[in-house]
Order: C-alpha cells, then sequence, then structure tokens
C-alpha cells in the first residue's frame, strides 16, 4: 500500500445519506413527472406535500444529528413568542464528524431549496399558480430546515468558542496562579 496516496474517506453514515437524499428525490422526483403525466392537481399536491414532509421530518431529526450532529426546534412560550432551540455534539465528537457526510449534508440541503426556488420561477412565468402552492409549501419546508440547521451551526461555533476560551483563560490563570505562589 502506498502511503503516499491520500486515504480516501467513505461515508460513515451511507444508510443515512442515502434516506437523506432519498426523500429530496423523490419530492423532486414525483413532482416533475406527475406535472408531465398527472391530470389530477390534488393527487400531486398531496404526494408531493407529503414527501417534502417527509424530507423535511428526516432531515431535522435523524439526518441532521447523524451526519452533522446538529438538532433544531422551535417552541412557542406562554408569551406567544418564538425561541429556537439547538442541541449539537460535544466538541470532540463534532470534531469526529465525517466530512463527506458533512458535504452531502449541507450541499443537499442547499440544492434541494434552489431547485423548489426555480420551480417556483416555472410556476410564476407559466402563471400556474396551483403548481406554486405546491412549490411554495415544499419550499418553505427546505428554507425551514436550512434556517433551523445554520442558526444550530453558529450557536454550536459559539459554544466552541466560549468552551475554548474558558479552557484557555482557566489554564492561563491557573498557570500564572502557580508562577506567583512560587515566589
Amino acid at each position: 500500500m502506498d502511503l503516499s496516496q491520500p486515504v480516501e474517506e467513505n461515508y460513515a453514515n451511507p444508510k443515512t445519506c442515502f434516506f437523506h437524499v432519498l426523500f429530496k428525490a423523490s419530492a423532486l422526483a414525483f413532482y416533475i413527472l406527475s406535472t408531465l403525466f398527472a391530470d389530477s392537481f390534488v393527487i400531486i399536491f398531496v404526494v408531493t406535500v407529503v414527501l417534502a414532509a417527509l424530507d423535511f421530518w428526516v432531515v431535522k431529526n435523524v439526518s441532521g444529528r447523524i451526519l452533522v450532529g446538529l438538532r433544531w426546534w422551535n417552541e412557542i412560550n406562554e408569551e406567544g413568542e418564538s425561541i429556537w432551540r439547538f442541541e449539537c455534539l460535544d466538541q470532540e465528537s463534532l470534531a469526529r464528524i465525517n466530512q463527506k457526510d458533512s458535504w452531502l449534508f449541507w450541499w443537499t440541503l442547499y440544492l434541494n431549496a434552489v431547485v423548489w426556488g426555480i420551480f417556483g420561477i416555472f410556476s410564476m412565468v407559466r402563471l400556474e399558480v396551483d403548481y406554486l402552492l405546491v412549490v411554495g409549501v415544499c419550499f418553505s419546508l427546505a428554507i425551514a430546515n436550512i434556517i433551523g440547521f445554520t442558526k444550530c451551526r453558529k450557536d454550536a461555533r459559539n459554544k466552541i468558542q466560549a468552551f475554548a476560551s474558558r479552557t484557555i483563560a482557566s489554564s492561563f490563570s491557573s498557570t500564572l496562579h502557580s508562577a506567583f505562589s512560587l515566589v
């Protein structure tokens, strides 16, 4: 084995990656194929939205946690205010996240929204308000996941930076304390 060649990293969670892509692809494929071959708008709407909702749930609750170590949700408190909640793995576990898994997660998350956005533009240009409704729901679900995971990633970075700052400050403080206690 030639050690000078870089080792190709495989997907650490191929089943999760598969289902992460499958639900996105199935909603998009059904929408594309059904608009070409089906006449019933109700069936197109219901099946496409159900597939997009399944994708939303899988990404938010399963693949986000497994592939990038992040999870988010939104709550409404007693005063009616929206409160975002974030979960992330600890720093050591986040460092072990597979880069291919992470790359696949983020690219498909953004690409999915872009494709639904393009479909929305086509629906507007063709003046198909009913199909714009389907696309709008699917686009909204995709954007909600993007916003949630982006906020969660920023929150995780802030927590890691705060932990690093506390650790460095504590280490520096104990070093100074021990240096002056010797004098």
